[in-house]
């Protein structure tokens, strides 16, 4: 019974570290985004384990395209500064579309338009930023997961985001939950 409560205070302790960390992150964020950038733009929150970061498309790119703004790029600048302080994160960047129907020579459909949003955010994170990419994930969510209903202009903008969500490592969450690592 003893080791059974030695390990819900340390497993209390770990969830404790892990929420002070993700709140510092996020209050390091929004000092660093806030300036020049309109509230709908950008949100950021902290949920569970993991930093959430939703940036509207119009700031992104242009409307059907995934080719980032200069704007974006300053953005994408200032959040790779702090991730690359926090070698204890990953960050998986989500695409989110609207609706409607999308199809050019180089996208198929709003599935392809939201994977290649989420690729473009992550090479700029590595390739201008240095971010590694062992610590970069790409993911396409299309229109589904909406925020909004789809039937206004305002719910579609709403659902046309990019997610960047900054999570510890898996191997180091898992880590806090050993008993043989209470106190490390």
């Amino acid at each position: 019974l003893e080791n059974k409560d030695k390990y819900i205070q340390m497993l209390l302790a770990a969830k404790t570290k892990a929420d002070s960390i993700n709140l510092a992150l996020a209050i390091n964020l929004k000092g660093v985004l806030k300036d020049g950038l309109d509230d709908q733009d950008v949100e950021i929150k902290v949920d569970k384990t993991v930093v959430f970061i939703n940036l509207s498309d119009k700031m992104l790119y242009t409307t059907g395209s995934y080719t980032l703004t200069a704007k974006a790029k300053q953005v994408l600048g200032k959040i790779a500064a702090i991730v690359a302080t926090r070698p204890e994160v990953e960050v998986m960047v989500e695409g989110y579309t609207d609706n409607k129907s999308i199809s050019s020579t180089c996208i198929a459909d709003n599935w392809d338009l939201s994977v290649k949003r989420a690729t473009s955010v992550v090479r700029v994170l590595q390739n201008n930023y240095k971010i590694d990419p062992n610590k970069l994930i790409a993911a396409g969510r299309g229109e589904y997961n909406a925020l909004a209903g789809n039937d206004t202009a305002e719910g579609r903008a709403t659902n046309r985001r990019t997610r960047i969500i900054i999570m510890p490592k898996l191997n180091q969450f898992y880590d806090l939950l050993d008993p043989t690592k209470a106190g490390k």
